[in-house]
């Protein structure tokens, strides 16, 4: 885990409001992976073409949609990569950075002037995660911003959101956990009790099983209201 910036808490003296902690996830949860992906990844893709024949060339377009979703150690796990795919893929992304424009989901606006406490948990490699943190200018959007780095941590983000609420004494039903992954940072959430809200902008979770689900930003602060009357 990376602790990339921690700033001063601004609600513990707003104690009549009951949510005190918004914990969001980046990646297609701020903004949209899409928009920059097959530049991001396109060198990692380059490799995937050489061992289309290893891999299966049915499985390429699949495996490069869910690389722009999960982490690079999941999808290989998932798909069985070989040991020297992994590393090279591995190798790859550790030294990776994006340094072209960016741009938030327009929604985002709704959440930048809520008063909580926010947090930024993010998986991925650090040197490409915290240059996307960069290029969205969002270091002064939250107090604290946290990258759970596979690479180098056997720690989840379930440990992280343990970590947040051990060291700022929030309790479970005083957080907020927001992102797009059913099975990454809500799974994470629910397997401690905090409150879940999955951002399913295109509805593509119809099934899964959350607190609140939102298509916009615009509704977590119908969602945090609940928590305050």
């Amino acid at each position: 885990m990376c602790y990339y910036e921690f700033k001063t808490h601004t609600l513990f003296n707003r104690l009549y409001i009951m949510i005190k902690a918004l914990i969001l996830d980046l990646d297609n949860t701020i903004y949209p992976v899409a928009s920059i992906g097959n530049e991001m990844f396109e060198p990692l893709f380059n490799l995937l073409d050489k061992h289309k024949r290893a891999i299966g060339e049915d499985k390429l377009p699949e495996i490069k949609q869910l690389i722009m979703k999960k982490a690079w150690q999941k999808v290989a796990e998932q798909y069985e990569f070989s040991t020297e795919l992994k590393e090279a893929g591995t190798e790859l992304l550790r030294n990776t950075t994006f340094t072209h424009k960016m741009q938030t989901f327009a929604d985002y606006e709704h959440v930048k002037p809520l008063p909580h406490d926010k947090y930024l948990v993010t998986m991925g490699f650090t040197k490409l995660q915290h240059s996307k943190v960069k290029m969205l200018g969002l270091e002064n959007d939250f107090i604290g911003i946290l990258i759970n780095d596979p690479d180098l941590t056997t720690d989840t983000k379930r440990e992280v959101f343990e970590e947040i609420l051990l060291n700022n004494s929030y309790k479970t039903n005083e957080v907020l956990v927001i992102g797009d992954d059913p099975d990454s940072e809500i799974k994470a959430a629910q397997a401690i009790g905090i409150i879940t809200v999955l951002y399913d902008r295109n509805n593509d979770f119809p099934d899964a099983q959350v607190n609140h689900r939102i298509k916009s930003f615009e509704e977590l602060i119908h969602v945090i209201d609940q928590y305050n009357n």
